[in-house]
């Protein structure tokens, strides 16, 4: 035998060895699992989680091909717009794209695929992003990721039928929780670009993706203006598009779950024990105001001002000189 080759029984007896490491740490993950189980809350949620996406799956494909239509306008825009015509106007079986010009190339790249498969990305995607936000949530909080998801079943499940970009513009928001500040402001302008209702997300953000959003959607009026005229016909195009109630933008209320997660009691205001302080900081705030104001109107003035000015600055995460 060669100097320094390892003997089969060495080799063999290493092979054992890792694989009894390998049984052992698949054993204590087992067990783990099997200890949260005992928790009742989580075995709740994993009850409602089920049943919840069980019936969604089993809409999803009973609904089959007739599933689509509102992915199917963007798509069919795109290709109207690249052939010359009006993405405004309906064509046949498509409803007519109702978003700015300027975001028409946004969709380029997928609305050159075939239907068919554009549809499976299109749905594909949106149904992963929504397990991973699940999971996120879940790993949180159990049982309140389950309710949530209960609670807001009927909406998502109807934006994944249609495609409505609803669903994609709540995990915008959800994603600009959690990213730098430049790419947050990106993506909390371009979903408030597509749909105003987005814009009242901003508070969420954090100080200086507050800042970056506004940047960001600035550009956005630039390019609107930019492309006025096709942005008038878009305007009358919505304006004249029948709607029913708009049931499906409850599924932005999925873009807030990051936020209240990561606050321990963000609706402390809601209860009526925390009124009477909220009353007494109010009213000792509006006494050394009317005070002040007595003594010194405009030194109190000027005062007001420089406070609200530093305050909107560090809003919008600014620096205060």
């Amino acid at each position: 035998m060669e100097v320094g080759a390892s003997h089969p029984r060495t080799r063999g007896e290493a092979v054992v060895r890792r694989s009894r490491a390998h049984a052992a740490v698949y054993r204590r993950a087992l067990r783990r699992e099997i200890g949260r189980l005992r928790d009742p809350r989580r075995v709740v949620a994993i009850v409602i989680l089920g049943v919840v996406l069980g019936v969604f799956g089993a809409g999803l494909l009973a609904r089959g091909e007739a599933a689509g239509a509102d992915a199917r306008a963007y798509w069919a825009g795109v290709r109207i717009w690249l052939a010359g015509g009006d993405p405004y106007t309906a064509v046949g079986p498509f409803m007519p794209y109702v978003y700015a010009p300027w975001m028409l190339p946004l969709f380029l790249p997928w609305a050159l695929m075939p239907w068919d498969v554009a549809w499976f990305a299109w749905r594909g995607a949106t149904v992963l992003l929504l397990f991973w936000t699940v999971w996120w949530a879940y790993v949180r909080r159990p049982l309140s990721t389950a309710i949530a998801v209960m609670l807001l079943s009927f909406p998502i499940a109807a934006n994944v039928d249609t495609g409505n970009i609803n669903l994609i513009l709540a995990f915008m928001l959800w994603a600009a929780q959690i990213v730098r500040p430049p790419v947050a402001g990106l993506l909390w302008a371009l979903a408030t670009a597509a749909k105003w209702i987005p814009a009242v997300f901003l508070p969420l953000l954090a100080p200086r993706a507050r800042g970056w959003g506004v940047v960001w959607l600035g550009l956005a009026v630039v390019l609107t203006l930019a492309t006025l005229p096709a942005t008038l016909v878009q305007i009358q195009t919505v304006v004249a598009f029948p709607r029913p109630a708009r049931i499906d933008y409850l599924v932005l209320l999925w873009a807030t779950i990051p936020w209240i997660w990561r606050h321990p009691d963000p609706f402390w205001w809601t209860r009526p024990s925390a009124w009477p302080g909220i009353r007494a900081r109010v009213s000792g705030w509006a006494a050394r105001w009317r005070d002040r104001f007595r003594a010194d109107r405009g030194g109190a003035a000027r005062a007001a001002l420089h406070a609200t000015r530093v305050r909107a600055v560090a809003w919008f995460g600014l620096p205060a000189d």
